[in-house]
């Protein structure tokens, strides 16, 4: 069913409102690269569609021009059949929406940049107590878009995200060929597919390991306790908020990611998973890459294995230490962070 056109206008809104407030955040690379999906969603147009820069360009001009008018703006409530409802009221929000399958987010990603997104419910189901909603097609959405986020006990994944992530991967390896993870896992998916069956198999696989991940987000939680949170709202630099999210991420995967990748046995989706372990967290775990390539030359899974279990001990002393060290000293505990993992 689609959204009310007074829901989908409220809900952009507010997108626009945090992306006018946060895009400053991002490099400029980055900023461009996410501006440009942007347009493409936006625009409605194929992933294999090449974009006019005069377009894109135009297009980005208004868009900076619209944030400077709304960047000071309130959020908007949100107009439901049920009432209206605080932009934050995710439940109460979904009370109206899930039973028209419809689903919304609103959460807060990296330098506490608040995520908006109404789209189409695709699944809904349970696990040990979660309750897991993945969407398609969205109606309204930010800028970041992350694929997906736990929000309290329910579990966001956007297949719109993944499918775009997984299309700029495919592309990646058509231009370079490289052998590597990624080489590994387009040849094992399937690479003598179609580009558009090579992405449904891509997406299908990734939708799955982003379910287990968020999984491991909430075991973690329950072993670090409330506190976890107060890291996102103390003041620290964007490097140690790096660091602590990659933390909490390795920790996570350890605990269910990896695990559940390595009981479901489907090698093209292990590759994956290390073509995507990149910048801060690849950094913290080189054991694991090693592992990794133990694998990948000899098809014994038992250095995975062995790193998967070493590495839920070794996060979460990583996550308690960085947690004692903002309780001990909050005004310096983010130089102390990038100290202790040698990257000061």
């Amino acid at each position: 069913m689609t959204p009310t056109d007074d829901l989908v206008r409220a809900v952009q809104r507010n997108c626009d409102i945090s992306d006018a407030r946060h895009a400053g955040n991002f490099t400029l690379c980055i900023f461009l690269l996410k501006m440009r999906e942007h347009y493409r969603w936006e625009k409605r147009l194929p992933f294999s569609a090449t974009l006019a820069k005069e377009d894109v360009g135009d297009w980005l001009a208004e868009r900076e021009t619209l944030w400077n008018a709304i960047e000071d703006d309130e959020f908007l409530d949100i107009p439901t059949a049920g009432g209206i409802c605080n932009p934050f009221d995710g439940t109460n929000i979904n009370t109206a929406l899930l039973p028209d399958s419809l689903v919304y987010s609103a959460g807060y990603g990296r330098y506490l940049k608040p995520h908006f997104f109404v789209g189409d419910l695709l699944r809904r189901e349970s696990h040990e107590g979660l309750e897991i909603l993945v969407s398609g097609r969205e109606h309204a959405r930010d800028m970041a878009a992350p694929a997906a986020m736990l929000q309290g006990t329910t579990v966001f994944v956007r297949q719109e995200s993944i499918r775009r992530e997984a299309w700029s991967h495919i592309e990646e390896w058509q231009w370079h060929k490289q052998d590597g993870a990624l080489g590994r896992a387009m040849r094992t998916f399937g690479d003598h597919l179609a580009p558009d069956d090579l992405l449904e198999r891509v997406t299908g696989a990734e939708t799955e390991t982003a379910i287990l991940h968020e999984l491991g987000e909430a075991m973690a939680g329950n072993l670090l306790g409330p506190r976890w949170n107060e890291l996102y709202f103390s003041r620290s630099c964007g490097r140690t908020e790096i660091i602590t999210r990659a933390v909490r991420d390795l920790l996570a995967d350890a605990l269910s990611t990896l695990p559940g990748l390595l009981q479901r046995d489907h090698p093209p989706a292990l590759h994956y998973y290390f073509a995507n372990l990149r910048g801060m967290r690849r950094e913290l775990s080189p054991e694991l890459v090693a592992a990794y390539d133990q694998w990948a030359a000899s098809g014994d899974l038992s250095p995975l294995r062995d790193a998967a279990a070493h590495g839920a001990d070794r996060w979460h002393q990583a996550a308690h230490a960085i947690l004692d060290m903002h309780q001990s000293d909050p005004d310096t505990w983010s130089e102390k962070v990038a100290e202790t993992f040698g990257l000061a």
